[in-house]
């Protein structure tokens, strides 16, 4: 295999291993969704940085989830 093919191979192979890692972060999405659903409720009232904490732990844990995906750690 010539060179750019290995490269490619390896990318790929770090391409289909990120949606496992993503499912890691479940409680975090669900908490930043919980935020967001209960602050566009009826009565409820959305604005910026309202859901800033549980926003940054999503985050946090996609970079996390990236970052392991990137160095092709478990």
């Amino acid at each position: 295999m010539s060179a750019n093919g290995a490269v490619w191979g390896r990318v790929r192979s770090r391409l289909r291993s990120f949606p496992e890692r993503l499912a890691a972060c479940g409680a975090e999405a669900a908490a930043y969704g919980r935020c967001v659903q209960a602050s566009t409720a009826p009565g409820g009232r959305l604005s910026k940085d309202l859901c800033a904490r549980e926003f940054e732990a999503l985050r946090s844990c996609f970079a996390a989830a990236a970052k392991k995906t990137l160095e092709g750690g478990c």
